[in-house]
C-alpha cells in the first residue's frame, strides 16, 4: 500500500482514533442458535437385511436410540432398524447396512478431501492435501501408512500410492456419526476399530487404551456429527491432544464460554458442522484454501452454505450501533480478520500445544535403551514430554499469543522435490498476501518451528520412515536415521544422495477457533501503541499510535489539540456573551435602564 494515500484517506479520522484508544470495543451480535439438522432415514429399513445372528437387547436399543435423538433432534431412531440389530464382524459390514438406505452416501464421501486427502488448488496450481505434502510434525504419510491412515475416513488404506480404497463399503460411517463412547479407531490399523480379540497394549487414535467396540450398538446410535466425532482425528493430529493446530483440542468437547463462545455448553453449543457446513458430504473450510476475506457476508436468502467464515453469520459490518466506536471498528474489517481481535490467544482451556519439534536429536539412548523427559507441566497438572528418543526435543505453550501476518487465504507448500536453501529456515508452507491485496487481511497464526532432515547434495527435504514394528529401518524401533531416510526415499521412489543433515523449518497454522468472550477480545490499545500486537507489521501499513515520532501522528495530535482548543474557545466566547446579556450588552451591569444593550430582545 502507498503510505501517502493511506495517510490522506485516514488523516481526518485520527482525532477520533486517538480518543478511542482507551475505549472498549462494540461487539458483533451473536445470532440465535440454529436447531441441528435432522438425521434422515427410512422406516422400511426395519424390514430389510438378513436375519440377525445376535440381536441387541431391547433395553440397549432403546437407550441408544434415545441418546442419539437427544443429540440430533432427528426424525429417525436407528435403534429400531432391524438391519442394524445384528452381530457385525467388521466396519465394512456396518457400512453395507447403512447403504441400504443412504444409497449415495459413500459416493459422496469418496469425492471429498476427507477421503482423497488430495486437493488441486486452481489458484496456485499446486496439488496439496494430507497425502501430498510434508509437515513439521511427523513429516509425511508415505512409508508410515498403517499409523497415519488410522485417521482416514475409511477402512484399509494400507499403501498411500495405491490411493484410498475403491469399495463403497470401505467408507467409515461410524467415525463421524456414532455417538461418543460407542466407537473409536485403533492407532495402527489403517482406520479399523478395535474388535475382540485385541492385541496387547492396543491404543486408540486419541492415545487411550483400546477396548473392543460393539459395532451394533455404535450403528444404532448414529446421529449428526458432534464435536467429539470430528475431534477424534482433528484434535489429536500430529501425535497427541492439540499438538498440531493449537486451536483444536479436547478442551472443545465440552468447553465453557471462556474457551469458545460458539461451542460453549452453556452458550450456543455449536457443533463443528454449524460453521463447516456441508453439501453431499463435502465440507467447507480448509487450511489449503482459506476464505481470508469474505465481502459477501450473510448473502441471501438467509444463511449461506458455501463458506465457513465469520461474515457468513455476522455480516460484513458486524459491530452494531450508530456510534463512532462501531463505525471505526467496522472500518477495520477491510484490513483485519475477525479472528485477530476475537482470538487473543490459543491453546486455552488447559490443553497445551506443541510449538517446537527438533527431529535432529531423536535416536539418543541411555544404557542402550530409549528414554523420555517430561519437562513441561500443563495447567491441569499433566506432565508433557520435552524429549523422546523416538521423536527428539519439544517445546510447548498454553495461552499462546498468535503471530500476525497478511494473508490472502493461499498457501504454497515446499514439497519433497523442491529446492531449498539450508542457510535459512525453510518455510514448509508459505503464506501470501499484503496490504495492497484486496483479498488479504491481517490474520493470527500459530508458527510451528522445527528441524527436519534434508539431502545435503540434492538440497531438498526428505521423507522419513518412523513407524514399522518388526522392521529393521523404522526410526521408532531402530533409532537409526540413515536407515530410516533411505527406506523412506526408496519407498516413495525419489532420488536420494545418501547424505543428510537437519535444517530449521517453519510451518504456519491459521487460528480460527477458540473465539473469546467479548470482554476478553482485544481493545484498540492492544495494537495502537508502541510495541503493540501488530508491531511487526507497522512497516506495511499505517497504524495510528504505534510510532510517537511519526509525522502523521503529530499532525493528528495537532488536529485533536486544535479541535479541543476550538471547543474551549467557543465555550469561552459563549460564556462572555451570555454574561453580557445579563448586563447592558457591553459588560456593564451598572446600566439599570439597559440602554445601549443588545438589540436581540
Amino acid at each position: 500500500m502507498h503510505k501517502a494515500s493511506i495517510c490522506l484517506s485516514r488523516l481526518m479520522a485520527l482525532a477520533a482514533g486517538f480518543a478511542m484508544i482507551a475505549v472498549g470495543p462494540v461487539w458483533a451480535e451473536t445470532p440465535d442458535p440454529k436447531p441441528q439438522a435432522p438425521v434422515t432415514g427410512q422406516a422400511l429399513a426395519a424390514e430389510q437385511g438378513p436375519a440377525a445372528d445376535k440381536a441387541a437387547t431391547a433395553e440397549t436399543a432403546a437407550a441408544v436410540g434415545a441418546n442419539a435423538r437427544t443429540r440430533a433432534g432427528g426424525t429417525a431412531d436407528h435403534s429400531k432398524f432391524k438391519i442394524l440389530q445384528q452381530d457385525f464382524k467388521s466396519g465394512p459390514e456396518v457400512t453395507a447396512a447403512c447403504l441400504t438406505c443412504h444409497t449415495e452416501a459413500s459416493k459422496q464421501v469418496m469425492s471429498s478431501i476427507h477421503w482423497t486427502w488430495r486437493f488441486d488448488n486452481p489458484k496456485t496450481g499446486q496439488t496439496l492435501g494430507k497425502s501430498e505434502v510434508l509437515n513439521s510434525f511427523c513429516g509425511n504419510v508415505a512409508a508410515n501408512e498403517p499409523r497415519c491412515t488410522s485417521c482416514h475416513a475409511g477402512y484399509g488404506w494400507e499403501k498411500l500410492s495405491d490411493g484410498p480404497p475403491k469399495q463403497e463399503t470401505a467408507v467409515d460411517c461410524l467415525a463421524c456419526h456414532a455417538m461418543p463412547g460407542t466407537y473409536v479407531k485403533l492407532d495402527n490399523k489403517a482406520g479399523h476399530p478395535p474388535l475382540a480379540p485385541l492385541p496387547p497394549k492396543a491404543m486408540t487414535i486419541t492415545g487411550a487404551n483400546a477396548t473392543p467396540v460393539d459395532l451394533s450398538k455404535a450403528a444404532m446410535s448414529v446421529a449428526m456429527p458432534g464435536r467429539e466425532n470430528c475431534g477424534q482425528c482433528h484434535f489429536y493430529g500430529g501425535g497427541g491432544d492439540n499438538v498440531k493446530h493449537g486451536d483444536l483440542s479436547s478442551a472443545l468437547v465440552a468447553p465453557d464460554r471462556s474457551v469458545d463462545v460458539h461451542m460453549a455448553k452453556d452458550g450456543l453449543n455449536f457443533t463443528c458442522s454449524d460453521c463447516h457446513v456441508s453439501k453431499a458430504h463435502n465440507w467447507h473450510g480448509s487450511r489449503f484454501d482459506v476464505t481470508a476475506a469474505d465481502t459477501t457476508g450473510t448473502g441471501k436468502p438467509g444463511e449461506r452454505r458455501d463458506v465457513a467464515t465469520c461474515q457468513s453469520c455476522h455480516g460484513t459490518r458486524p459491530h452494531k450501533g450508530a456510534t463512532l466506536e462501531a463505525l471505526k471498528l467496522n472500518d477495520h474489517t477491510d484490513r483485519v480478520a475477525c479472528q485477530t481481535c476475537h482470538i487473543p490467544s490459543f491453546a486455552r482451556g488447559g490443553v497445551a500445544t506443541k510449538t517446537k519439534w527438533d527431529w535432529s536429536t531423536a535416536g539418543k539412548l541411555k544404557d542402550g535403551k530409549p528414554f523420555h523427559e517430561d519437562g513441561f507441566v500443563q495447567s491441569d497438572g499433566k506432565h508433557l514430554h520435552t524429549y523422546l528418543s523416538t521423536k527428539g526435543d519439544f517445546a510447548w505453550g498454553e495461552n499462546v499469543t498468535p503471530q500476525y501476518a497478511w494473508f490472502d487465504g493461499q498457501v504454497r507448500y515446499t514439497k519433497s522435490g523442491d529446492q531449498i536453501d539450508p542457510t535459512k529456515p525453510v518455510e514448509i508452507n508459505r503464506i501470501s498476501g499484503g496490504p495492497d491485496d484486496p483479498d488479504a487481511r491481517i490474520w493470527p497464526f500459530k508458527v510451528m518451528t522445527g528441524r527436519q532432515a534434508y539431502d545435503t547434495e540434492l538440497m531438498k527435504l526428505l521423507h522419513n520412515h518412523v513407524y514399522g514394528p518388526g522392521t529393521t529401518t523404522a526410526l521408532w524401533t531402530n533409532f537409526d536415521w540413515g536407515k530410516s531416510l533411505k527406506a523412506a526415499m526408496d519407498y516413495v521412489g525419489e532420488p536420494y544422495s545418501g547424505k543428510f543433515d537437519f535444517v530449521d523449518t517453519r510451518m504456519y497454522w491459521p487460528i480460527t477457533h477458540m473465539v473469546a468472550p467479548k470482554d476478553q477480545a482485544l481493545g484498540c490499545a492492544d495494537c495502537h501503541r508502541e510495541n503493540g500486537r501488530l508491531a511487526a507489521l507497522a512497516s506495511t501499513v499505517y497504524m495510528p499510535g504505534t510510532n510517537p515520532n511519526n509525522l502523521v501522528d503529530w499532525l493528528g495530535a495537532a488536529m485533536l489539540a486544535a479541535v479541543l482548543l476550538g471547543i474551549v474557545g467557543h465555550a469561552g466566547l459563549r460564556a462572555v456573551t451570555a454574561s453580557g446579556r445579563h448586563g447592558d450588552g457591553h459588560g456593564n451591569p451598572s446600566n439599570p435602564n439597559g440602554q445601549g444593550g443588545s438589540s436581540h430582545e
